[in-house]
């Protein structure tokens, strides 16, 4: 398997909710940066049509990332069957719950219960979603993830927006150059960070630990992302015959790369 499991700072439960927040504030901003909503969006519009759904039900959410902005660009071109969102996470974030619900936005939600992934049978209905964020997942609990889905015929899609296509050891020896780029751009993407709270600017541009941090988890990512290889080798051993999988490139609207996505959902 080329991912390999090194550790992400937002991993850590000791970890603080402030820092964290904020750094999965800039991840909002990073996605609106690379266009991720739009993709997505294209995406989900073939989807609906294959798979029919109403609800998407993300797992993961962590401060929304793309799903939010990707759900507002699908509604608008099918004012006449509106789908919903569901955001939930295994540790909720609860600053952002209450940002969220108290929007009033009648198509979108965060859940307050935690929801955990590897245990799909009593969640709400709907398509299945992780945005840039199984990557976190290890081998292990990965295939539970997708086993779950399966046995409970769910849809899921997973995106991952990164590529782990270059060689592990170049990747070590560009690592102090590509912590120093992200660095930098986390000084230039924190004034585009909602919401904006004293924690965000303390610790960006007096205490730079959220840089420190932010560069790290993004580099660390990148390696940990899955391949297309490696999925095959997590799924080759729980396919049934009742359960589709996919595959693809993803392509934003001007027809360029945009990461990938694995696709289930039961033939039934």
């Amino acid at each position: 398997m080329k991912r390999i499991q090194l550790f992400e700072f937002e991993d850590f439960q000791s970890f603080p909710a402030a820092i964290r927040n904020s750094m999965t504030n800039l991840i909002v901003v990073f996605h609106k940066l690379m266009g991720s909503s739009e993709t997505l969006a294209g995406i989900f519009q073939e989807l609906k049509s294959k798979l029919n759904f109403d609800q998407i039900v993300d797992m993961g959410s962590g401060s929304g990332g793309a799903m939010p902005a990707a759900l507002k660009l699908l509604n608008e071109k099918n004012p006449e069957a509106p789908v919903n969102l569901l955001l939930t996470d295994l540790h909720p974030n609860n600053e952002f719950i209450n940002a969220i619900n108290t929007e009033n936005n009648p198509h979108v939600k965060y859940q307050k219960q935690s929801l955990d992934a590897t245990q799909l049978a009593n969640t709400p209905e709907g398509l299945k979603t992780m945005i840039a964020s199984f990557h976190h997942m290890p081998p292990a609990q990965a295939k539970r993830i997708l086993k779950s889905a399966q046995d409970n015929k769910q849809a899921i899609f997973i995106y991952e927006l990164a590529e782990n296509n270059i060689p592990t050891i170049l990747w070590w020896l560009l690592l102090p150059l590509s912590l120093t780029i992200i660095f930098v751009m986390c000084l230039f993407m924190t004034p585009f960070a909602r919401p904006m709270t004293w924690q965000q600017i303390v610790f960006t541009y007096l205490i730079p630990i959220i840089p420190l941090c932010y560069a790290w988890d993004g580099q660390a990512s990148l390696v940990r992302t899955y391949t297309f290889s490696d999925l095959e080798k997590i799924l080759a051993d729980i396919k049934t015959d009742d359960y589709h999988w996919e595959m693809e490139v993803a392509k934003n609207a001007k027809g360029k790369k945009a990461g990938y996505y694995l696709l289930g959902y039961s033939n039934s």
